[in-house]
């Protein structure tokens, strides 16, 4: 990560965590505190993401606070959306709370939408901002994984391992709608991991064309029901508008729906998404006093890397073709 120029290390480092929960932030937030104090430089806490920035829910953190939340879900110092930060007069005010508690830069744990923010902050008012990706989505370009992403999919296999039990007992199409934002990298590796019939994806030839293949790979095996896992908003409507177009093009097969919801949200993070905060939150607090600005941490091939946030939001994230040639295989 390179020579470290200690002329350049803040006093005061500000940590908030922005936009949907994900497993493993409070990992996150735990190695960014840690990580500064053991570096001397102290710590704020900024409760309720950019929300609290602006109405000054400031609480100094010290190792103490962080102490026993690894293993939880969500995240301590709470999140939410804040449309008053997409305005020039509610980004004013986020700045006069800076400073005002003497906050030197700002760590953004989040996902697209919470880095377009802190980006945008930081050209206006020259504050260092580092990202750390938190999101169960796994849609950011720049990092391999995301904090979030492997208990959620984990999370997702489960329920239908679950499920499954009474899919073999009746003659069913079973929907699962599965989270994911604009991307299907959590619908694709949980019907791998789960061993589904299909995946319905954004990313992948129109939606009649996947249920047309969804239908075909249950033919095949002369199966009497099947699971096929579909992606929130691969279509509108989800997964029952899908159950809709399947009951009109193919009403032999009687279809059920089950939408995992904010499930995939909760829950206590895996070892991996516990290691990954715990390196990118040191990282993140590194990449400060390295001087570096605007940028999000990543991993690459096992690395800890820097991104610049400009193409960590722009640069579409592909899914892996070799995944979806897996899949299609490993469902015959």
């Amino acid at each position: 990560m390179g020579y470290i120029n200690m002329e350049f290390k803040p006093k005061t480092i500000g940590v908030l965590t922005s936009g949907g929960d994900a497993p493993g932030m409070n990992a996150a937030l735990r190695a960014v505190t840690r990580a500064a104090i053991s570096n001397d430089i102290k710590v704020k806490a900024i409760y309720r993401g950019y929300k609290g920035l602006i109405d000054g829910e400031v609480k100094p953190f010290t190792t103490q606070d962080v102490s026993g939340i690894i293993q939880r879900g969500g995240t301590i110092i709470k999140s939410a959306r804040c449309p008053e930060f997409t305005t020039k007069e509610g980004r004013q005010q986020a700045y006069e709370t800076i400073q005002c508690e003497e906050i030197d830069a700002l760590i953004v744990i989040g996902g697209d939408g919470s880095f377009t923010g802190g980006r945008l902050f930081a050209q206006e008012y020259n504050i260092p901002v580092v990202g750390i990706p938190g999101t169960i989505d796994n849609d950011l370009w720049g990092t391999d994984a995301t904090i979030g992403y492997d208990t959620a999919l984990n999370t997702i296999m489960h329920c239908v391992d679950t499920l499954r039990d009474t899919a073999t007992s009746h003659e069913r199409v079973f929907l699962v709608e599965v989270m994911g934002r604009d991307a299907g990298f959590l619908t694709l590796n949980a019907a791998i991991a789960a061993g589904a019939e299909a995946a319905i994806i954004p990313e992948r030839a129109t939606i009649i064309e996947q249920i047309e293949e969804a239908i075909g790979q249950g033919k095949r095996k002369s199966k009497n029901s099947s699971i096929v896992l579909v992606q929130e908003h691969a279509i509108e409507g989800g997964a029952q508008a899908v159950a809709k177009m399947m009951e009109e093009t193919h009403p032999e097969f009687s279809t059920r729906v089950t939408i995992l919801g904010h499930l995939q949200r909760g829950g206590s993070p895996s070892a991996s998404d516990r290691i990954l905060a715990s390196r990118m939150g040191i990282a993140a607090v590194q990449a400060l006093i390295e001087d570096q600005r605007n940028i999000m941490v990543g991993l690459q091939d096992d690395e800890i890397v820097y991104v610049p946030l400009s193409k960590a939001i722009k640069q579409k994230k592909d899914i892996n073709a070799d995944k979806w040639a897996a899949m299609q295989i490993l469902s015959i």
